[in-house]
């Protein structure tokens, strides 16, 4: 990428934006989560109960210990849909919308409902396809908005989101949970100095409906872009049937790359090699970092990923498919900007 590339339209308007039987036990009942009862500014709505994360999240907002650790905020509504044409995110929303149903959430019948009833959105649709039509929504709404993992199928749809959230001067953010892991995070903070080079895994399976590394290997891929940063230039995909490597370019000749695991063990981590030493990255570590990044966020405003970095992470996966289909010929991120834009 070129240095004016930071300076096209659709990046500067990116940067604006960056101004059952157990759960009864320990989570708030229906009573005591009725709408009157959540303090102005603290109602969190849901979109998309077709994955575990909107479990997990209802499930740590709605704890009453836990209330304090996130200042208060509590999933008061959902919608459930999401996903309709992918069968494998599609079947979970009935045993999901039992699931938050009996931690005090209401069900709605639309997103429109639904912002009538809360402050923040947690995005959650499985379906990145539909991410930028359900936000436009949110952000005609005026609500801050986090949208989980892939921000969208395509990296034109993600511009458009940035794009859209400068116009309606809503902040949004999305990321995956790996980013905020304890070692990912140490290492971002200098634990080894200047980040020369990264290694990172994660399991990388496919959805026909998106680009190869959108659905899965974005976990991977947001793993390497914590320790290595933005400044991607371009990229190499291997061709192979049983693993994703993926090799990427970035400024000053550091070279990051990423293993796709298609089959044995379902890892997370990596290895960084920086001035001051070499660290392992470190496994998964729940999801619960990333939800305190998430009501900082909604509290202040202030997104704690960049809009250009989460659309070099977008490039970087649709580079790394063009790359495999011209078998292993290196792709610019620059050209995905480019034919984005198109």
């Amino acid at each position: 990428m070129k240095q004016d590339y930071n300076r096209r339209g659709f990046i500067k308007t990116a940067a604006i934006a960056g101004i059952g039987l157990g759960l009864a036990e320990t989570i708030m009942p229906l009573g005591a989560m009725a709408m009157g009862s959540n303090p102005a500014g603290k109602r969190v709505g849901i979109i998309g109960l077709d994955t575990s994360h909107s479990v997990a999240f209802t499930k740590s907002l709605n704890t009453p210990k836990e209330a304090n650790t996130y200042k208060g905020y509590t999933v008061v509504a959902a919608y459930p849909h999401g996903s309709r044409d992918i069968k494998s995110s599609a079947e979970r929303i009935p045993q999901i919308t039992e699931d938050v149903k009996k931690m005090g959430v209401e069900i709605v019948g639309s997103i429109k409902e639904l912002l009538n009833k809360v402050d923040v959105v947690l995005l959650e649709t499985n379906d990145g396809r539909l991410h930028l039509e359900q936000a436009l929504e949110v952000f005609k709404a005026g609500k801050r908005v986090f949208i989980d993992k892939p921000i969208a199928a395509s990296l034109a749809d993600a511009i458009a989101i940035f794009e859209a959230s400068a116009k309606y001067k809503v902040p949004v953010f999305s990321s995956s949970s790996l980013r905020f892991s304890t070692g990912a995070q140490e290492i971002a903070k200098g634990k080894v100095g200047k980040v020369l080079g990264a290694d990172a895994f994660s399991p990388s399976k496919y959805e026909e409906t998106h680009p190869e590394l959108f659905w899965y290997g974005i976990h991977g891929v947001e793993t390497l872009f914590t320790v290595m940063g933005t400044g991607c230039k371009s990229v190499v995909q291997v061709p192979s049937p049983n693993t994703d490597i993926v090799v990427g370019t970035w400024d000053g000749g550091r070279m990051g790359t990423f293993r796709g695991i298609h089959e044995g063990s379902q890892k997370y981590g990596g290895t960084v090699f920086g001035e001051k030493g070499v660290s392992e990255i470190g496994n998964f570590g729940g999801y619960d970092p990333l939800l305190v990044q998430i009501i900082e966020f909604f509290e202040t405003g202030i997104p704690p990923v960049s809009s250009q970095e989460t659309l070099e992470i977008c490039a970087f996966m649709e580079a790394a498919l063009e790359s495999k289909k011209k078998n292993g010929a290196p792709v610019t991120l620059e050209s995905m900007f480019k034919r984005a834009k198109k």
